[in-house]
């Protein structure tokens, strides 16, 4: 491969999902605003907001294929955060018993030295079972799954929280729909083999 991968991201997720395919990569985060745009749908949202990270990215890397990528999960028509600690993740799974949470990932592949980028939305849902307080506590306690849109970890634990799951692909879930990537880095010419 004669240019250099480049995830524009931070994530420890979406790193070891990349691993998976066996490519050499490097990690370069970028430093953009990640505010929600007034009335602006969660599928716009992350499609802008994984464009603004690759751009970002590309500027310090000239001639290299950036793979950027952000989520959003949607629960009753508004946005679930990270919920960073405890008691706001208490409320997020109490809300989200028995009911369907949307996850919208966006997928960009930009090749900085040509310009030409790649975008994709990849939706996937989530059914939860109806949770009870002590369920909900065990599993924050066991898992405390913090930093994750959702308050879950569908890789761990956080699978016994459901009762199905819809999408294309798992890798969606967590953070980078590596089904599309390999579409996408076929259109650059990169092969897995």
């Amino acid at each position: 491969m004669d240019k250099q991968l480049v995830l524009a991201s931070s994530s420890p997720f979406r790193r070891e999902l990349l691993k998976k395919l066996g490519l050499a990569f490097i990690c370069d985060s970028a430093d953009i605003d990640e505010t929600a745009q007034s009335n602006e749908p969660p599928q716009q949202l992350v499609a802008r907001l994984a464009q603004e990270k690759a751009s970002a990215v590309a500027v310090r890397h000239p001639n290299a294929l950036i793979i950027a990528s952000d989520q959003c999960a949607v629960l009753d028509g508004n946005i679930l955060g990270k919920p960073g600690q405890h008691q706001t993740a208490v409320l997020q799974l109490q809300a989200a018993s028995g009911k369907q949470v949307d996850f919208f990932t966006s997928l960009v592949l930009l090749n900085s030295s040509t310009g030409k980028l790649q975008i994709e939305v990849s939706p996937f849902s989530v059914y939860f079972r109806t949770l009870s307080s002590k369920e909900i506590d065990g599993y924050l306690n066991k898992e405390q799954p913090y930093n994750c849109a959702g308050s879950f970890k569908s890789e761990g634990l956080g699978i016994t929280l459901f009762e199905r799951l819809e999408g294309d692909d798992p890798n969606t879930l967590i953070g980078l729909p590596l089904i599309r990537l390999t579409a996408m880095l076929g259109n650059e010419n990169i092969s897995l083999y």
